[in-house]
């Protein structure tokens, strides 16, 4: 009977033991998840920001980079700066501004929406001025390899930098990824970029959640565009 009972209470030790282990272990596991998600975010940032890395960023690297560059800006959805943290959390969107010695170098925005497949995930960067692309990427999608999946090639993203957000009266119009090829006496040339071909649908999905999302932060980089506008006078 002593026996039993002995046997009992070492199992039980034993089996809670390991159950705070595993318990340990994987919290420190989902931190860690955490940490790494975190740092690729601002990877991502960092360089669609114009960061380029020669050889591979450690994590203290990215941090630090991004510590020292990098400023987030949180707005409301007339454009206004938020300055008290949970303030009208559900209507408030995020800015990366970058900066280099006191001088803004470029703007970056979250971009999502619908592709073929499912979601993408990416970010969109826009030069000083508010109105030229600076650059696009994307880190998450489900698209076909050699086909939609060419948004995060090179060759495609390139497509997008030097193009013009807006029109000659300062209206917003986006770009239009278009079916073919973007010709050099279309006079919406600067609004457009060469699709993939064979994935239609997925231009067609980024062209429509890209504007989606600028529309949001226009009325922002509205008040960007005014001041650029009075200091150059």
């Amino acid at each position: 009977m002593r026996s039993d009972l002995y046997t009992i209470a070492f199992t039980t030790i034993i089996t809670v033991i390991l159950g705070l282990g595993l318990s340990a272990t994987a919290d420190s596991l989902r931190e860690r998840q955490v940490l790494n998600e975190e740092l690729d975010i601002k990877k991502n940032i960092l360089s669609v920001l114009g960061y380029k890395q020669e050889t591979p960023w450690t994590n203290e690297e990215v941090q630090s980079l991004y510590d020292a560059n990098i400023n987030e800006i949180r707005i409301d959805e007339v454009g206004s700066i938020i300055d008290e943290l949970g303030k009208n959390e559900d209507l408030s969107y995020t800015i990366y501004q970058s900066s280099e010695n006191n001088k803004v170098t470029g703007y970056a925005i979250p971009i999502a929406g619908k592709g073929l497949w499912g979601t993408m995930y990416g970010y969109f960067a826009i030069e000083p001025d508010a109105e030229t692309v600076k650059g696009i990427t994307f880190y998450k999608h489900k698209e076909t390899p050699g086909l939609g999946a060419e948004v995060d090639k090179d060759w495609f993203k390139n497509n997008f930098v030097g193009k013009k957000l807006t029109n000659k009266n300062g209206e917003l119009v986006s770009i239009e990824v278009i079916k073919g090829y973007v010709s050099d006496t279309d006079p919406d040339a600067p609004h457009k970029v060469d699709g993939i071909s064979g994935a239609t649908i997925t231009g067609t999905g980024l062209t429509t959640f890209l504007k989606s999302d600028l529309q949001k932060y226009e009325p922002y980089f509205a008040k960007v565009r005014s001041v650029n506008q009075i200091e150059s006078l």
